[in-house]
C-alpha cells in the first residue's frame, strides 16, 4: 500500500492543488458572468464572454501541442499559470480603479485562453508521465471528481464572497489559490522529461502538426469519437449560453447558483461511481449511451417544467452520466496515443473536439435574443408553444433548450450508428 501511495504522490499533489486553483478561477468567471448579464441583459453579450475564452483556444490549439511536446512540461505549466494569474490581477486593478468595461473582459478572457491553449496539452501529457497505466481509470475518475466538486462549490462560494466583499473578495481568493498551486508545482511535483526522437526535434511547427493529424487520420475510431464529442459540445455550450437567460428572469442569481450546483453534485456522484466501477466491457457503447441519456433528459425536462426543483432534477439526469463518459474517453485516448506524440495529438484533438464550443455559445445566445424570445412574445397565451414553454421573458430560452434536446438526440443516433463497427481492446 505504501508503494502505491508513493506512485501516486506527484499526481495527488498536482491534482489537488491545480483543482484548488481551478476552483478559484471558476468562482471569478461565475461572478463576472453575473456582472455582465446584469449590466447588459443580453444572452448574446454574456455568451461572448465564453466565446472569447474558447475561440483563441480552438484556433491556436492545433499548434500548441507541437510546442508542448518540445517544451519542459513543468516549466510550461508554471509559465502559463503565471500569465493567467496576471489576467486576473488586471481585472482586479480595473475594478479597484472603476475602469472595468465589457471589452476588457472579452480581451482578458481571450489572453487567458491563449495560455490554456498550451497549458492543457502539457497538463494532459504530464498526467500520463506521472501515472502508470494501471491507475488510468482511477486518476481519470479523480480528475472528473475534482471538476465535479468545483462545479458544486464555485457558484455558492462566489455568491457568498460577492455578498460579503464584492468582486474584490472573489478575486483575492482566486489569487490565493493560484499561489498555493504554483508553489506546490514548483517545489513538490517532479514531472519526468519525455525523450523526443531525433526526427521530432528537427520537425518544423507545421510538420509537427501533421504528425498529430496523421495519427488521427490513421486511427478512425479515435477520430470518430472526437467528432461525436464535438457535436455533444455544440449542444452543451449552446445550453450553457441559454441557461442564464432561462433562469435569471424567473428565479434570479440564487436559483441559477443552485441549479448549477446540482449539476456539480450529479457529476460528483458520477465521478465516485466511475472510480469504483470495474472497467466496462464496451467503452464506446457506454460513451454513446450516456450522452444520449444526458442530452435528452436534461434539455426536455428543463424546458418543459416551471419549478427550480424540476430544473435541479433535470441537471442530475443530465450530468450524472458525464463522468462515466469522460473516464472511458480518457482511457481510450490515453491508451491509444503514444506518449512521445501525445501533446501533438491532444492539440489536434482539442481543435476538433472543442471548435464547436464558441459556435454553440454564439448560436445559443443569438437564437434566444433574435429568434426565440421575439417569437414567444408574439404567440397567444393559449397556443401550444405558450403551453409548453410558458410566457414572459425566459420562455424563448426554454424553447431553445427544447430544440437543443432534439438536436442532441439526432447527433447521438447518427454517430451511434457509425461507432457500432469499432471495438476498443483494453490493454493490460
Amino acid at each position: 500500500m505504501k508503494n502505491r501511495k508513493y506512485e501516486l504522490k506527484d499526481f495527488c499533489i498536482l491534482w489537488g492543488t491545480q483543482g484548488l486553483s481551478q476552483l478559484g478561477s471558476e468562482m471569478t468567471n461565475f461572478a463576472l458572468t453575473l456582472w455582465l448579464y446584469q449590466a447588459t441583459g443580453s444572452a448574446l453579450q454574456t455568451a461572448l464572454l465564453s466565446i472569447c475564452s474558447y475561440a483563441p483556444y480552438v484556433l491556436m490549439s492545433i499548434f500548441a501541442g507541437a510546442l508542448s511536446d518540445r517544451w519542459d512540461k513543468k516549466k510550461t505549466l508554471l509559465v502559463c499559470d503565471t500569465l493567467a494569474a496576471f489576467c486576473t490581477v488586471s481585472v482586479y486593478i480595473l475594478l479597484k480603479t472603476g475602469s472595468l468595461c465589457v471589452w476588457h473582459l472579452y480581451l482578458l478572457n481571450a489572453l487567458n485562453s491563449l495560455m490554456n491553449t498550451v497549458q492543457r496539452p502539457a497538463s494532459d501529457v504530464a498526467i500520463t508521465l506521472i501515472t502508470t497505466k494501471e491507475y488510468y481509470q482511477k486518476t481519470s475518475a479523480l480528475r472528473s471528481f475534482s471538476r465535479s466538486l468545483n462545479t458544486i462549490l464555485h457558484p455558492m462560494l462566489a455568491t457568498s464572497l460577492y455578498a460579503i466583499g464584492g468582486m474584490n473578495a472573489v478575486i483575492i481568493v482566486d489569487l490565493s489559490a493560484f499561489l498555493v498551486a504554483f508553489s506546490a508545482l514548483l517545489l513538490f511535483v517532479r514531472i519526468p522529461p519525455v525523450k523526443a526522437c531525433a526526427a521530432g526535434e528537427k520537425e518544423t511547427l507545421f510538420a509537427s502538426v501533421k504528425v498529430g493529424l496523421k495519427f488521427l487520420n490513421q486511427n478512425r475510431m479515435v477520430l470518430t469519437l472526437i467528432l461525436f464529442l464535438s457535436g455533444v459540445n455544440l449542444v452543451a455550450s449552446a445550453f450553457d449560453a441559454v441557461l442564464p437567460a432561462f433562469i435569471l428572469p424567473k428565479g434570479g442569481e440564487t436559483v441559477l447558483g443552485m441549479v448549477t450546483s446540482f449539476a456539480g453534485m450529479a457529476m460528483l456522484a458520477g465521478s465516485l461511481i466511475a472510480s469504483v466501477l470495474p472497467p466496462p466491457k464496451d467503452r464506446i457503447r457506454l460513451i454513446v449511451a450516456t450522452m444520449l441519456f444526458s442530452l435528452t433528459t436534461d434539455n426536455f425536462l428543463m424546458s418543459l417544467t416551471r419549478t427550480p426543483i424540476t430544473w435541479c432534477i433535470a441537471q442530475i439526469f443530465g450530468y450524472l452520466p458525464v463522468p462515466l463518459m469522460d473516464t472511458s474517453l480518457d482511457v481510450i485516448v490515453r491508451t491509444t496515443i503514444p506518449t512521445e506524440i501525445q501533446g501533438r495529438v491532444y492539440s489536434c484533438r482539442n481543435a476538433l473536439q472543442f471548435f464547436t464550443i464558441p459556435i454553440g455559445y454564439f448560436f445559443g445566445g443569438w437564437m434566444v435574443d433574435f429568434i426565440c424570445e421575439p417569437f414567444m412574445e408574439s404567440v397567444p397565451r393559449e397556443s401550444i408553444p405558450a403551453i409548453m414553454f410558458g410566457i414572459g421573458k425566459g420562455s424563448g430560452a426554454g424553447m431553445m433548450i427544447f430544440m437543443l434536446g432534439l438536436l442532441g438526440l439526432m447527433i447521438c443516433l447518427f454517430f451511434g450508428r457509425i461507432l457500432k463497427k469499432y471495438k476498443f481492446e483494453e490493454l493490460a
